[in-house]
């Protein structure tokens, strides 16, 4: 009996649901593993070019933890639900298992999937696996969902028991362990180039996020060890400033689920127990991670429209009308780090170089493209999409729009982080923008931040 484990952004075999039920099979079963690169499915957003480049690499280092499990994957490309069929009647499966996911064109491929399969006596199970718990078990008592971060919070605390991380299965070798010739591969590079076209549009920065990242579950678990055992401590006062080494570097590894927020919660409360400390303002951040998910599950259209619908009549230039003429040249400077501010720059050419850039300056970048210049929230959006390696479809667009004001969280929309005097306070030493853009200061502001402020605040003002 064959069993197929398909694999979306949860490529890891610790604390994976889905192939520790497969594994438990009796003698004379075996588990396949897939991977569908599905960008044609109605909804599903193509993946930018960073995340393209972490992927081809986390699935070769998920092929070979799988392989030392006796479970050979198939790497594959194409609609979802058409080639997951497929791949079930090659391998003769008759049980396809999955863990959840939360945008809703993947939970409707996923829902359409499952009755299909069961409609051919195929079993389709799914999984809990990748949040701290099941955005519809969070809802205020209206039983809406939640806009407002610390009432979110809160309740989740109430709720939140999460379970401990499941262990790697052992190995199905021996016995009947090998599958079925016709799924069969020689190797997984055969396999991206036979099959999936991971890497045919390879980033022209690519050779900075090799310098920069080691993607794949070792790596990652590697990384939260070091955080724990070294970072932990100083972290509540060494995360804002861009010059340190002070985050943990998990989320790129979250994102593509080589760990599971499961794990990084319960390995966060031991070390912090460990050590005497508390771990509250780090796990804040897998918290916001959290609400950011939970939101897109309650508004799957969030990288395409205003939270708040009051925000539609704001007025910003949109990515057509910043194809020509002042506002074009105002983007292009933005995009490559030329606006003058120290800040933006140093994190607009930290991202371009590494495919990352520090959370507070990403938040001083956005307000300025947002605010000062009255850019459309969504041009930014979609070039942190190309380029960030960890850019997920919920975070993404969520802190994008917390940014903008348009999104979740009390009135955010008079935030309007001022460039010099964020430098000022987290860069007050110069070290990051000397790293980054030391030429910066030699390059003339490209908008007068006070009168910019003052207009922003007007438009938002003048909203109905």
């Amino acid at each position: 009996m064959t069993t197929l484990v398909w694999f979306r952004d949860d490529l890891r075999v610790h604390d994976h649901p889905a192939l520790h039920e497969a594994m438990q099979a009796g003698e004379g079963s075996h588990a396949v593993a897939l991977y569908v690169l599905d960008e044609v499915s109605p909804g599903v957003r193509p993946l930018g070019g960073a995340a393209r480049w972490w992927l081809h690499h986390s699935l070769e280092h998920l092929a070979g933890e799988l392989s030392a499990l006796g479970v050979e994957l198939l790497v594959r490309e194409g609609p979802a639900n058409r080639v997951v069929r497929e791949v079930v009647e090659a391998t003769g499966s008759s049980a396809v298992l999955w863990n959840r996911r939360y945008g809703g064109p993947e939970r409707d491929i996923d829902a359409r999937l499952k009755h299909e399969l069961r409609e051919r006596g195929v079993a389709a199970h799914s999984f809990f696996a990748n949040l701290l718990i099941e955005p519809w078990h969070v809802a205020t008592q209206a039983g809406t969902p939640y806009r407002v971060y610390g009432a979110f919070r809160r309740a989740l605390g109430e709720r939140l028991r999460p379970d401990l991380p499941l262990p790697a299965p052992s190995s199905q070798r021996g016995g009947d362990a090998s599958p079925p010739a016709s799924s069969r591969s020689t190797s997984l590079d055969a396999l991206l180039a036979e099959n999936i076209s991971v890497l045919d549009h390879e980033p022209a920065w690519a050779g900075g996020l090799a310098r920069r990242w080691s993607p794949g579950t070792a790596h990652a678990h590697e990384r939260l060890r070091v955080f724990l055992e070294g970072g932990l401590e100083g972290y509540a006062e060494g995360r804002d400033l861009p010059a340190s080494d002070a985050t943990s570097g998990l989320s790129p590894h979250l994102r593509f689920g080589e760990l599971s927020p499961r794990e990084v919660w319960h390995a966060t409360h031991a070390a912090a127990a460990q050590q005497g400390l508390d771990p509250e303002k780090f796990l804040s951040e897998i918290i916001w991670r959290e609400f950011a998910w939970h939101t897109l599950y309650a508004a799957p259209d969030l990288a395409t429209t205003n939270l708040n619908p009051r925000y539609e009549a704001l007025g910003w230039i949109t990515a057509s009308d910043a194809q020509t003429g002042p506002e074009a040249e105002l983007l292009q400077a933005w995009l490559e780090g030329r606006t003058g501010f120290g800040l933006v720059d140093a994190g607009m050419r930290e991202l371009w170089a590494t495919g990352t850039m520090h959370n507070r300056v990403r938040m001083t970048a956005a307000s300025l493209l947002t605010k000062n210049l009255g850019i459309d929230w969504r041009v930014g959006e979609a070039w942190f999409w190309d380029t960030l390696v960890d850019a997920d479809q919920a975070s993404n667009p969520f802190n994008w729009q917390w940014v903008a004001g348009s999104g979740a969280d009390a009135a955010p929309y008079f935030r309007v982080f001022n460039p010099e005097r964020q430098a000022e306070r987290f860069d007050p030493d110069g070290e990051y923008v000397e790293r980054w853009a030391p030429d910066s200061l030699l390059i003339p502001p490209i908008v007068d931040l006070r009168e910019s402020r003052l207009a922003a605040l007007a438009r938002y003002d003048a909203l109905p």
